[in-house]
C-alpha cells in the first residue's frame, strides 16, 4: 500500500511540474495571439487578457496592404528547399560514415561535428563575399546554401547515430541479392530512418524559419525579403504598431506549429530511438 501511495505522489509531482511547464510555454503564445486582435492602443490596457472588442482589421490590413504573401512565399521556398537538401545530403553522409570505419571517414565525421561548436555567424563577412562572388546577392537563392551548411552538422550527427543502430545484416542481405549501394540506401536505409529525418527536419525548421541575420545582410530587394525580415518594416523610428506586428508573427507561427504537430509522432520516435535497447 505504501508503495502505491509513493508512486501516486511521485506521479502527482510529475503532473504538477508538467502543467507548470506547459503554462510557461503556452503563455507567450496566448499573449501573442490575443494581442494581435487588439488595436495599437488597447494592447497597453491589459496585454495578458482577451480583448473587449475583437479587432480583425490587423489581419485584413496585413494581408491586403502589406507584402505578407510575398514574404511568406519567399520564406516557404527557402526553408522547404533547405530542409529537403539538408535531409538528403545528411542522410547520404550519415550512411557513408555509419558503414565505413576508416580513418578518413572518422576525420570527416568529426570535421562535420565540429560545426556544432562553431557558430556560422562568425564567418558572416566571408559568407557575404562568397554570396557576392556567386552573383546571389539580393536574391533568396543566397540563403539555401547557408542554411544547408547550418543544418548539416546536427543532421549528420543524428542520422549517423541512428543508422549505426540499424542491423548491418539488412544491408548485407540486400547486397547479396544484387542491390547496389544506391538501391540499399533508397530501399533499405531511407524507410528505416524516417523518424530520425523528421527529427532533423523539425530541429532545423525553427532556426531556418526564424532567421533574421543572414537575410538582413544578403537581401535588400523588397521582393526578395523573407517573412521575419519583412516584419522589420512595421517597426517605426518613434512608434511601432504592435498589433500588426503581432498579427504577422501569429500568421508566421501557424506553418511551424502545423508541421510540428503533423510530425510530432515521428519526432518523438526519432528522439527516443535506442533508449529502450537492452
Amino acid at each position: 500500500m505504501s508503495t502505491s501511495i509513493k508512486r501516486q505522489k511521485r506521479n502527482l509531482g510529475s503532473h504538477i511540474i508538467l502543467i507548470a511547464w506547459s503554462f510557461i510555454v503556452l503563455f507567450p503564445i496566448w499573449t501573442l495571439v490575443i494581442n494581435s486582435f487588439k488595436t495599437r492602443l488597447t494592447i497597453y490596457e491589459n496585454p495578458f487578457w482577451i480583448p473587449k472588442v475583437w479587432n480583425f482589421t490587423n489581419y485584413a490590413t496585413v494581408l491586403r496592404d502589406g507584402d505578407f504573401i510575398t514574404y511568406f512565399k519567399n520564406t516557404f521556398i527557402v526553408v522547404t528547399l533547405s530542409l529537403a537538401l539538408v535531409s538528403f545530403f545528411a542522410s547520404l553522409a550519415a550512411y557513408a560514415f555509419a558503414r565505413n570505419k576508416g580513418k578518413i571517414y572518422t576525420l570527416l565525421y568529426y570535421f562535420f561535428i565540429a560545426g556544432l561548436m562553431l557558430p556560422i555567424k562568425i564567418a558572416s563577412i566571408r559568407i557575404l563575399d562568397i554570396v557576392r562572388s556567386l552573383g546571389l546577392l539580393n536574391t533568396i537563392w543566397a540563403l539555401p546554401p547557408i542554411y544547408i551548411a547550418m543544418g548539416l552538422p546536427v543532421g549528420i550527427f543524428i542520422l549517423t547515430t541512428f543508422i549505426r543502430d540499424l542491423p548491418s545484416a539488412l544491408s548485407e542481405a540486400a547486397h547479396i541479392d544484387g542491390a547496389s549501394s544506391w538501391q540499399i540506401y533508397a530501399l533499405v536505409i531511407l524507410p528505416l530512418i524516417r523518424s530520425a529525418m523528421a527529427t532533423v527536419t523539425i530541429y532545423n525548421l525553427i532556426p531556418f524559419w526564424n532567421d533574421l541575420w543572414f537575410p538582413l545582410i544578403t537581401i535588400n530587394d523588397e521582393s526578395q525579403k523573407t517573412l521575419l525580415l519583412g516584419v522589420t518594416r512595421l517597426f517605426g523610428q518613434y512608434q511601432t504598431d504592435w498589433s500588426k506586428v503581432l498579427a504577422v508573427l501569429t500568421l508566421a507561427a501557424i506553418p511551424v506549429l502545423g508541421l510540428y504537430l503533423g510530425m510530432s509522432s515521428q519526432f518523438i520516435k526519432g528522439v527516443t530511438a535506442g533508449s529502450v535497447k537492452g
